[in-house]
């Protein structure tokens, strides 16, 4: 299975590797449920807002793995009642997450065979465990580096998308070609990111499906 050329992708022959996002991409997600769960726990308004010692998002800081699940819990439950307890912190953020469409895993199993894969995710350790144990039930794999080439998440790397340097990594470990890989993210501020690290990059819009950009 070969890539449709298109505005953003080169001819099929020009590209050998192909990086993908996981959330939007592969996983489908809804942020709002979170938002609705939480609210339902009390807490009026669920945003970035929400901050550290140090100023920064709380969520921001947990998608770059510099503190732990627990360290995450407890820092949201100082703003909700008294008595809401781990597990319903963790079923709140959780219900974000949607199903992976078996059609997109398939399509990947396909792609695998012309290119290189590798999946690139800002994502954190809760959120991690979630979806790994999904995938698992679902498709058989006992991890995503089954799937991919390798699988890079932003906790474990303790950088994040659109910077730079975690782009120049992956290229850097797998001694890839910039001009010879493509990135594919909904987030268009991670497209950019991407294009400065002299990547192809082709963001995905809303209601568009990477299913249709092979054939």
């Amino acid at each position: 299975m070969k890539l449709t050329p298109r505005e953003s992708i080169p001819s099929a022959d020009t590209i050998k590797n192909i990086i993908f996002d996981f959330g939007g991409v592969i996983c489908n997600i809804d942020p709002k449920r979170t938002e609705d769960k939480f609210r339902e726990l009390g807490l009026a308004k669920f945003d970035s807002s929400y901050s550290a010692p140090t100023g920064e998002s709380i969520f921001s800081i947990f998608e770059a793995g510099r503190i732990t699940p627990q360290q995450f819990r407890d820092a949201v439950k100082k703003y909700l009642p008294d008595g809401v307890n781990d597990e319903g912190v963790d079923e709140a953020w959780n219900a974000m997450l949607l199903d992976i469409p078996a059609e997109r895993i398939r399509l990947l199993e396909e792609v695998r065979k012309n290119y290189r894969i590798f999946l690139l995710s800002n994502s954190n350790e809760i959120h991690y465990h979630e979806y790994l144990e999904k995938f698992r039930e679902k498709f058989g794999y006992d991890d995503f580096d089954d799937l991919f080439e390798k699988a890079y998440f932003s906790f474990r790397l303790k950088m994040q998308k659109p910077n730079r340097e975690i782009f120049d990594y992956v290229v850097k470990n797998h001694q890839l070609e910039p001009g010879e890989t493509l990135f594919i993210d909904d987030s268009i501020q991670h497209i950019e990111g991407a294009r400065k690290a002299l990547l192809n990059a082709y963001h995905l819009k809303p209601g568009e499906e990477i299913t249709g950009l092979f054939h």
